[in-house]
């Protein structure tokens, strides 16, 4: 029997407009890079892992921990490129190099450090579970969320009028953009990285937190 082909994709461009050369800056010791390589070279099922980027120095470093490296063109790696373009770029070539087509693809963010090998292992097993297309990591969320308007400021997820005890919160989910699993047919059909039928891969807050600015980079996982 063929063993399935999953390919982890780390997009890491070297351009960063809040914190420069962000995808290098040093977080509990190395590389923010480094993290997700290692995330990715651990998961037991995850069978490729590859890093898109634009920059030399970055592709330098990634192929130091260990993974494959697919240079970016210039034009995918602009303040407005999507993530979508990047992930579809590496498909195509390794498509047209190889003819290598994997059968799920991982996406990992490198503003993500605190996931674990298992977390992605974890994420796999629960698309498979429910049998779905792509699949999306989350924190439970249990807070009440308002919106400024014109006369006055409005609940958006409920009713300030019939407020919930804490044992009582609906179950709701907040997106924490560590980890992404889908078909690459979805990739293609949609230009998205989700769609089908979609899952939830639930995490530990802690785990899901996001290097987006320089005092993040204070933070230490599980904190």
């Amino acid at each position: 029997m063929n063993q399935r082909e999953v390919l982890a994709i780390i997009p890491a461009r070297g351009g960063s407009k809040r914190v420069p050369r962000k995808n290098l800056a040093p977080f509990e010791g190395k590389p923010l890079l480094a993290h997700s390589i290692e995330d990715a070279l651990g998961a037991a099922l995850v069978t490729r892992t590859v890093v898109t980027t634009d920059d030399a120095e970055i592709k330098r470093v990634a192929l130091e921990y260990g993974a494959e490296v697919i240079d970016r063109p210039i034009e995918l790696a602009a303040d407005t490129s999507t993530s979508e373009s990047a992930l579809a770029h590496v498909l195509h070539t390794l498509r047209d190099r190889e003819d290598y087509e994997p059968d799920l693809v991982v996406f990992l963010q490198c503003t993500s450090p605190a996931r674990e090998p298992k977390d992605i292992d974890d994420a796999i097993r629960t698309l498979d579970r429910e049998n779905a297309d792509s699949l999306l990591s989350v924190a439970r969320f249990d807070k009440y969320i308002w919106q400024p308007g014109p006369e006055s400021a409005s609940p958006i997820n409920y009713d300030f009028r019939k407020r919930w005890r804490d044992q009582e919160f609906p179950p709701q989910y907040m997106e924490n953009g560590s980890i992404y699993v889908f078909r690459p047919s979805i990739l293609r059909e949609n230009n998205n990285r989700l769609g089908g039928k979609i899952a939830l891969f639930e995490m530990a807050r802690s785990k899901g937190f996001q290097i987006d600015h320089a005092e993040d980079f204070q933070r230490e996982r599980g904190t």
